[in-house]
């Protein structure tokens, strides 16, 4: 599925988890770093207004669909992908660090979130090492030098995966930067995945997820901060279905 902007184009390049997870264990065993980002409508509504954004997009080796819309678009266009959530994405990949011993770093949220996922996640998956956790000042850069400093305590504890849980467009900015000062480390960018572990957010029960409603679950959980940002997104979506149907016509 491919999302055209004016100076180039974001392509959903990993169409489900079994693709993506196999791609992560070659890369492991191949000592190769990779960013992972985990496209969704509140990141097109950044994409369309930010070249930054949009170069840091492209510096990602992997994208998955994070969020229904985006899945319905690419259906739309007859270029179907399956629904990838970052936070479902976690422990799966953690468990892939854990059998290949890969050491781990956590790195955004807070201290206190980062100590408790990190204490609940190696009690609950055999093996898994956390060599690393950090989370950034007041006003982070996730390119100045507080992110170098972060980078190259990163590598020096030895780890190759980050997962990284910030806010976009920090995340991904972050992601592709470590992924130029870093080459051999791979970068998650989960957003509140952490904080799920933490206890410090709450996911929406599994029948609203179920029945795309997650979205209305946060919402709701923070409607001074989410509800404009999801009218945001509702008013971009006739252009995308527009930019859907085009691709859905140009394959014939």
């Amino acid at each position: 599925m491919q999302f055209p902007f004016s100076d180039q184009t974001i392509i959903v390049n990993i169409p489900d988890t079994p693709t993506l997870l196999a791609e992560v264990r070659a890369r492991f065993r191949a000592r190769q770093g990779f960013a992972l980002a985990t496209l969704n409508l509140d990141h097109l509504v950044k994409l369309r207004t930010s070249d930054s954004y949009r170069a840091a997009y492209a510096a990602q080796d992997l994208i998955v669909a994070d969020g229904n819309p985006i899945v319905w678009l690419s259906r739309l266009a007859r270029r179907p992908v399956s629904l990838v959530p970052g936070s479902d994405l976690l422990h799966p990949i953690l468990h892939l660090a854990a059998e290949e011993a890969v050491p781990v770093a956590f790195f955004g949220s807070s201290t206190e979130v980062l100590e408790q996922a990190a204490t609940l996640l190696q009690a609950e998956i055999a093996g898994l090492h956390v060599v690393w956790k950090g989370a950034p000042p007041m006003g982070f850069d996730p390119t100045g030098s507080a992110a170098e400093l972060a980078l190259a305590d990163i590598q020096a504890a030895g780890a190759r995966l980050c997962i990284v849980s910030l806010s976009a467009p920090r995340q991904e900015t972050f992601a592709a930067f470590g992924r130029r000062k870093t080459p051999e480390i791979g970068f998650c960018g989960f957003g509140a995945g952490l904080d799920f572990v933490a206890g410090q957010q709450l996911r929406a029960p599994p029948w609203m997820r179920k029945m795309a409603l997650e979205w209305l679950w946060r919402a709701l959980s923070s409607p001074r901060r989410l509800i404009p940002r999801y009218v945001a997104c509702a008013v971009i979506l006739p252009s995308q279905t527009l930019d859907a149907l085009q691709q859905r016509w140009s394959k014939g």
